[in-house]
């Protein structure tokens, strides 16, 4: 994930997370059982979705604002208010097509593999 110009030393944050992950999965999850085996599983799970999120936020974040701009609404608040009204409904395919991108994006970071299970 470094590329040799960042401020910060390797390993870098996605590393980190990887790194505490593999133990989380390797060492721990094979020495616990009952309820802390489930909650660390579910900590591996927290874990990697903050690392989709630092590898894919930064752009997933600025092509969503961009759909936003160009359908002409300023945030989420002001596209969600318009679609309750029907006052866009004429520009439906267009709408649906720019919240279809966002939700693959949260998906892609929440949990990729429902992305794979709908293609």
């Amino acid at each position: 994930m470094s590329t040799g110009g960042d401020l910060y030393d390797v390993p870098a944050a996605g590393e980190l997370l990887d790194a505490v992950c593999e133990f989380l999965e390797t060492q721990v999850l094979e020495a616990v059982e009952g309820s802390t085996r489930f909650h660390t599983r579910v900590a591996v799970n927290a874990l990697r979705i903050v690392q989709r999120e630092l590898e894919h936020g930064g752009t997933d974040v600025a092509a969503h604002r961009a759909r936003l701009a160009e359908l002409g609404y300023a945030d989420d608040a002001a596209l969600a208010a318009v679609i309750r009204s029907g006052a866009e409904d004429t520009r439906y395919t267009e709408i649906k097509d720019a919240v279809t991108e966002s939700v693959r994006a949260k998906l892609r970071v929440d949990n990729p593999r429902h992305l794979e299970e709908t293609s």
